[in-house]
């Protein structure tokens, strides 16, 4: 839910920092006030395309930031926590920022965290749906026809069932149209490639060999200076002239003659005692290691030909040397699959059949599901509709089935909303007949009769009541306080009666100061939304009456 948002420097907005609450809120206004530009603002916050045309004239940024509360199960929040962005110390809040430069050039940041426009609008279609007479061009599009339908019915177990079977289809596909591929391929390379795997079958290289060899090589490069340093070291330890042990035992006996003058230095006897001991444990080691080591020319020669041979085939190959068994096994492999290609090429074409048939039997129980949806669907959608202003309005969902259709993670449906608002016509595509008005009517009826079924927490209505006047915009308004019992509902309205159904009421007026115009928003109290709600009724002067029915609006609302 939007908490709070702050706007400066946007078009005819200075400065607006506003707070939000749940339920049904109004905006309202005399024309070109200002209200199209506050719900810029927050498409801005939902991710829609910046225009540094929108930057007020004096200013050389402009900067538009809205605080939500989240529930931590929702969508957002799986949304941050997959981006790495939620706040540590309080996962429910979310911060997100939009700034404009007039140089053309715009930043976005969640929780702090720059963004790109593209992850921003994603994580905004968890967040804010904004229905416009521009916004709602989005349910013409059959794709979103689709998902609404589906959304309804709940088929969500489903759809992900086609999806994985279209996926599975389509990784046999991959893998067959390889496969051809390299069968068309030139015999010569073929040829070549068994050439290959004899040359790395011939140097029979072992697992872990390459490791193994250099460390032999290490060792046997090196026994002359092992010999030589591990033996001087050895006699400077204990047998040589002068070796350690020989000073240990000298100073040894030394302190053994001062100890009966001095028991103090028993401690220091039995010390010197412990190193000669330790003295002669390394001397003899070291005896023991270089009596083990072997200095073979012979075998020095051998492991360095043998080494030489893996890097000069590595080499050949163009791969490093620790490289080279996974180099082989790869070449290997594919020879495998061109020398037995028919035979595997036939087990690939069963799979597909069987992959194929998986996917029709998933995508016919989706469209199943979508028939029988489409019918309850329509008949919810259409009963809200004939509320609102068009009481013959015919509303249909029509799902198409192509069984032989191409594989898609989206089923063999083609869902399509047929409309009608006039008596004795038939229902035709809503792209082709639904004006502008009626298409907002239209998406309103949809997200009523879809209630509690998803969708974003958020919604905006921009003049959802145009076109309509009296007793329906009455309902309209009810429509959109009942949806604001589940979802914070934002509406921009002419109408009075729709005015007078919200649970909040925000002003949104134009001042002109030192020749320049500024957009001001404040939330009314009830003596303003009653002042308000009699200017919207029209005429020049707002006489008792005018009061008197505004105050009678409300009532009923409440």
């Amino acid at each position: 839910m939007l908490k709070a948002l702050t706007i400066s420097n946007l078009a005819v907005i200075e400065s607006v920092d506003l707070e939000w609450s749940g339920g049904f809120s109004v905006l309202t206004g005399e024309t070109g006030a200002g209200k199209s530009i506050l719900i810029d603002a927050i498409g801005l916050i939902a991710g829609t395309r910046a225009d540094s045309g929108l930057i007020r004239g004096d200013a050389e940024r402009a900067e538009v930031s809205a605080q939500f509360e989240i529930r931590p199960d929702s969508a957002a929040a799986a949304w941050l926590r997959e981006h790495a962005a939620e706040q540590a110390d309080d996962p429910t809040a979310l911060v997100i920022r939009r700034v404009l430069q007039a140089s053309g050039r715009g930043r976005a940041f969640v929780n702090g965290a720059a963004v790109t426009t593209a992850q921003l609008r994603e994580l905004g279609e968890h967040l804010i749906a904004i229905f416009g007479q521009s916004e709602s061009q989005t349910l013409l599009r059959g794709e979103v026809q689709r998902d609404l339908l589906d959304d309804y019915g709940g088929h969500e177990a489903q759809r992900s069932a086609v999806a994985a079977a279209a996926r599975h289809a389509a990784a046999v596909d991959r893998e067959i149209g390889a496969l051809r591929s390299a069968a068309s391929g030139d015999p010569a390379q073929v040829e070549f490639l068994r050439f290959q795997v004899r040359e790395l079958d011939a140097l029979q290289l072992a697992a872990g060999e390459l490791e193994s060899l250099d460390a032999e090589h290490r060792r046997l490069a090196g026994a002359g200076q092992l010999l030589q340093d591990g033996g001087g070291t050895q006699e400077q330890l204990y047998g040589g002239d002068d070796s350690l042990y020989d000073q240990l035992a000298t100073a040894r006996s030394r302190i053994d003659a001062l100890t009966g003058l001095e028991p103090a230095f028993i401690n220091a006897r039995d010390a010197i005692d412990g190193a000669m001991a330790q003295v002669e444990d390394a001397a003899e080691t070291l005896r023991q290691a270089l009596e083990r080591l072997d200095l073979d020319p012979e075998r020095l020669a051998a492991v360095e030909a043998r080494m030489q041979a893996i890097h000069d085939l590595a080499r050949k190959h163009r791969v490093r040397p620790d490289q080279l068994a996974d180099h082989h096994a790869g070449l290997r492999e594919r020879l495998d699959g061109l020398e037995h290609g028919s035979e595997r090429l036939a087990a690939l074409e069963r799979d597909r059949a069987r992959a194929i048939e998986q996917y029709r039997s998933a995508a016919a129980a989706l469209s199943k599901l979508r028939q029988a949806s489409a019918t309850r669907f329509a008949k919810a959608v259409q009963t809200i509709v004939r509320t609102l202003g068009m009481p013959h309005a015919q509303f249909v969902v029509a799902v198409d089935s192509a069984p032989d259709a191409t594989v898609s993670a989206h089923g063999v449906d083609t869902v399509r909303f047929d409309f009608t608002a006039n008596a004795g016509l038939t229902p035709r595509p809503l792209a082709k007949v639904a004006s502008g008005g009626e298409l907002s009517r239209v998406s309103l009826a949809i997200e009523v009769a879809a209630l509690h079924r998803g969708g974003a927490p958020t919604m905006i209505f921009d003049e959802v009541d145009a076109g309509i006047s009296g007793a329906v915009a009455e309902i309209v308004g009810q429509r959109l306080r009942a949806l604001g019992a589940d979802r914070q509902v934002l509406c921009v309205t002419h109408l009075a009666q729709v005015a007078a159904q919200g649970h909040h009421h925000y002003g949104i007026r134009k001042q002109t100061r030192r020749g320049s115009t500024f957009t001001a928003v404040e939330a009314l109290t009830q003596a303003q939304r009653v002042a308000e709600l009699a200017r919207m009724q029209g005429g020049v002067e707002i006489t008792d009456a005018t009061l008197e029915h505004a105050e009678d609006l409300l009532r009923r609302a409440t």
